[in-house]
């Protein structure tokens, strides 16, 4: 039995509208809610998801130097590494060091992941 369970996964940084609609292109989910400090990314607006919270000043990552240390991230599957990179890129990714890092536009990092044989390709997905 468990104590609780996750809400959201909350992100501090300086643009929340920006960081979000990156997310929501990325992972193919709509902005569910959004006012000018805070804004949720999630399947609908009855579930859990990714939220975008306003934190002026709010230092951005530097790994992998560990000055400001990269603070979370996520690792993303995909059932093709290198075309999800150039789309990535696209929306406003910035490629780090390693295979298949990024940071998202607040400098988060995030890295593409081969899909798992356990997992449903992207496209059948429901």
């Amino acid at each position: 039995m468990s104590i609780g369970r996750l809400h959201h996964l909350i992100f501090d940084c300086a643009e929340p509208a920006v960081s979000a609609r990156f997310w929501s292109a990325l992972l193919g989910k709509p902005i569910t809610y959004q006012d000018d400090d805070f804004v949720v990314v999630a399947d609908n607006d009855t579930t859990s998801g990714l939220a975008f919270q306003r934190s002026p000043g709010q230092p951005r990552p530097t790994w992998p130097d560990p000055a400001v240390p990269q603070q979370m991230h996520y690792d993303v599957m995909v059932d093709d590494q290198a075309a999800a990179a150039s789309e990535v890129l696209a929306l406003g990714a910035t490629s780090l060091p390693g295979d298949y890092v990024f940071a998202d536009p607040a400098g988060h990092p995030f890295c593409l992941i081969p899909r798992p044989g356990w997992a449903p390709e992207l496209g059948k997905l429901q």
